[in-house]
């Protein structure tokens, strides 16, 4: 790799170039489980997974999927939170040989039943709590085996025993295999050997990507293995078995996948597992268990800094955290270096990169405000022409955002014109707009297409049209998103009704329809009635005009 502008300013700790192993991510935990057996792999609740353990779960589980018919390529859903079963279920599931998709627990019916067909899984893991929307859409897919599974399954025994009191209880899932039954009658087991090469598939995971219809980017245990391995070397104060990550970022969301659960795995270290964000539950977690890194969203730390009672806590253990998805202002890294000690840095990535391809140094000194900051190790970075996708940009020039790397994905899954658009000459073009400084620090300014940022989740406006366009009375709409203090964006919908239903039809009726149909980050949070939408000449309503004329407002 020919010397780069970033170099300059490269984290001193971190190498440029890595020898990453050709192995598969069920050989990356086999690495763990043999030389650090006794280390806590995950901390749930109190509840404490060794290495050991966890090793000898994701064997039964995967002798158990075999013995349930799933062979090397089939696809296996994840639909659950963050759970021991989550990791137990990914791991057996690639060990069995399968690929894995995760679908996330903020799907509505119809998301779930697009991806599960999509995909052609034939095999879901579903929390219990999810059951309803599993039975409502079995019929029309191809599931063979639905194995459930329950919250206070894995909760240590006092919290497992007083969850119900709390509301948190096993809820009946006629015609699926329970997780933890398997679990107990596999037991022992050691699960066939399957030939599966490190650059072959592991991960289908489901993103908007450049247009609007999700699309399965085709990640393989090499791309995935790669990142987790950039992310855990970019965390250069990172000691092998001596780590404690806060896993808070969902894993089903390729991000909270690779830097909170791969790059764990790699260093031997113990994630700390929580299945949903809540502040004061996070800092008396990151008190309680001295945990040393924590990767998140903006979201995140600006609820912990700004909460009433954060100086109570002591959160002086914590050295690294990357924050992603989002812009990230300076006042939230400055004032939580202040109240942690440890540094905070911008990232960046796409699902497409499995996702990391860019961060901030972790030296607080080579923080660039307003920067994603420079390439991570073996990955290089361009601004390349709008127009085609092929001319490098100088610096200072604002261009598209094209990236090259081994965490780069294969292409889309069954989507061979998608990913001709989306990789070409070499190069993954992110959508994003973008341009690069003289010292090699990058800045995202823009995006490409239309995609709305709810608190770091991706939602496409042609989306949520659709299901609007599905009302009797929408005769056009168009959805954008707009400033939203809590959220970084919220999604807002303007409508022109029919004729026949002007004064008829509320915004709530329409948020209601909405809620029913997606998932709740997508529901639009305003809806604002127009007796037309402005258009091109061609008739194509205009977002770019309803965006300027609200930025106007603001």
């Amino acid at each position: 790799m020919s010397e780069k502008p970033w170099y300059k300013f490269w984290p001193s700790a971190v190498p440029k170039s890595i020898d990453y192993p050709k192995i598969t991510l069920p050989q990356l935990l086999e690495r763990a489980v043999s030389g650090y057996p006794d280390n806590t792999a995950i901390i749930f609740y109190g509840n404490k997974i060794s290495y050991r353990q966890l090793g000898a779960y994701v064997d039964a589980f995967a002798s158990a999927l075999q013995d349930m018919g799933v062979s090397k390529g089939d696809r296996v859903a994840l639909y659950l939170p963050n759970l021991p079963q989550f990791v137990i279920a990914y791991y057996g599931a690639l060990k069995a040989g399968a690929v894995v998709t995760c679908c996330s627990p903020l799907y509505a019916e119809r998301e779930l039943e697009y991806q599960l067909s999509d995909s052609g899984a034939e095999t879901l893991i579903a929390l219990d709590m999810f059951y309803d929307k599993v039975q409502a859409i079995r019929d029309e897919v191809k599931l063979e085996n639905v194995i459930t599974t329950s919250i206070p399954d894995f909760l240590p025994g006092i919290k497992r025993l007083l969850a119900p009191l709390k509301g948190i209880k096993k809820h009946p899932c006629p015609g699926s295999e329970d997780m933890m039954e398997v679990l107990k009658n596999y037991e022992g087991s050691v699960p066939k050997k399957v030939e599966v090469s490190y650059d072959e598939l592991a991960l289908l995971q489901y993103t908007g990507g450049t247009t609007g219809v999700p699309k399965g980017a085709m990640l393989t245990h090499y791309n995935l293995l790669v990142n987790a391995i950039q992310a855990a070397h970019w965390l250069f104060t990172a000691e092998t078995g001596k780590e404690r990550f806060l896993t808070v970022l969902p894993l089903f969301h390729i991000y909270g996948m690779t830097t909170s659960m791969n790059a764990p795995i790699y260093l031997a270290s113990t994630m700390v597992l929580l299945p949903r964000f809540d502040v004061e539950e996070v800092m008396k977690t990151i008190e309680k268990y001295r945990v040393t890194v924590f990767c998140g969203v903006p979201t995140m730390y600006i609820g912990i800094i700004n909460h009433p009672r954060v100086t109570k806590f002591n959160l002086r253990s914590i050295k690294a955290c990357i924050s992603g998805a989002a812009p990230l202002p300076m006042a939230v890294i400055k004032r939580f270096h202040e109240l942690t000690g440890g540094v905070l840095v911008e990232g960046y990535g796409l699902t497409e990169a499995s996702p990391v391809t860019h961060c901030n140094p972790l030296e607080l000194d080579k923080v660039r405000e307003g920067s994603i900051g420079i390439p991570v190790s073996d990955t290089e970075a361009f601004i390349v022409d709008l127009e085609t996708g092929e001319k490098s940009l100088p610096p200072g020039e604002v261009g598209e955002l094209a990236i090259r790397g081994p965490q780069v994905m294969k292409g889309y899954w069954n989507r061979p014109d998608e990913t001709a658009k989306t990789l070409k000459g070499g190069l993954l073009l992110t959508g994003d707009i973008a341009y690069m400084d003289e010292d090699g620090y990058f800045y995202v300014v823009d995006r490409k297409k239309d995609m709305i940022n709810v608190s770091g989740f991706k939602v496409w406006p042609r989306e949520v049209e659709e299901v609007l366009y599905e009302h009797p009375a929408v005769k056009e709409v168009a959805v954008i998103g707009v400033p939203d203090p809590r959220s970084g964006e919220a999604v807002k919908a303007y409508v022109a009704l029919k004729e026949e239903y002007e004064g008829k039809v509320t915004a709530e009726e329409l948020i209601e329809f909405c809620r029913e149909r997606l998932a709740k980050y997508k529901i639009p949070k305003q809806i604002e009635f127009r007796l037309e939408l402005p258009k091109t000449a061609a008739g194509k309503i205009l977002r770019r005009a309803i965006r300027e004329e609200e930025l106007g407002k603001a």
